[in-house]
């Protein structure tokens, strides 16, 4: 088995290195942002950070990199207060990969790599159309990372829309019937196949497998 000790990371070739450290943590959500300036240019990024932070309320957040050069995804969302969680399915990775290029500040995402812009119910920044879960989400607050300049940006979900067939009683979501993808590292993309859901686990009983569509 390959064994490295963090002396023998830090002295990996940094590519290398990055590959091996962004991939080593396992599957990540994959997801488009979109943003728009106040001067009304709709922007568009690929992340593998976005998280859940809590229920009640409802908020996520995501990791940004350091602002040592231009981030039109915080710019826009600390300028406008609104921004969109679109998740990304197999038919959509090869676009929404390519939304990491380093387009100039007047060229949109969304029309350089081929998404439509969509505004539902008044919303003020702008879904990816052919997402089929989206999440509309207010911006909350953001922290600096004092170990590596990186941002954690939360946010509060406002609006969600999603087909109602993949939901189970419970209210679970099965992204698997969406053909929703996982990222790999910095630049794999996967579909993960669905096992089963288990009962919730307690110290007096062993938990089960669930029904389907519980």
């Amino acid at each position: 088995m390959k064994h490295h000790r963090s002396d023998d990371i830090a002295q990996l070739p940094s590519r290398f290195r990055a590959n091996l450290i962004n991939s080593v943590t396992g599957y990540k959500s994959c997801n488009l942002i979109g943003t728009k300036s106040s001067e009304g240019m709709a922007n568009l990024a690929v992340f593998s950070s976005v998280m859940h932070i809590g229920s009640s309320p409802p908020l996520l957040g995501f990791i940004l990199r350091p602002l040592t050069v231009r981030r039109d995804t915080f710019t826009n969302i600390k300028e406008l207060g609104y921004f969109t969680v679109n998740l990304v399915s197999a038919d959509m990775h090869h676009r929404a990969h390519q939304t990491a290029a380093k387009y100039e500040k007047d060229v949109s995402e969304f029309t350089a790599v081929g998404f439509e812009e969509l505004y539902l119910d008044g919303f003020a920044a702008p879904y990816v159309a052919e997402s089929t879960i989206k999440i509309g989400c207010q911006y909350k607050n953001h922290y600096s990372l004092a170990e590596n300049g990186c941002l954690l940006v939360i946010g509060s979900i406002e609006r969600l829309y999603y087909p109602e067939e993949i939901q189970d009683t419970d209210g679970f979501l099965r992204l698997d019937k969406t053909d929703t993808v996982a990222a790999m590292g910095m630049d794999g993309y996967a579909l993960p196949t669905f096992l089963n859901r288990m009962s919730y686990a307690r110290p007096e009983s062993e938990s089960i497998i669930l029904p389907d569509g519980t």
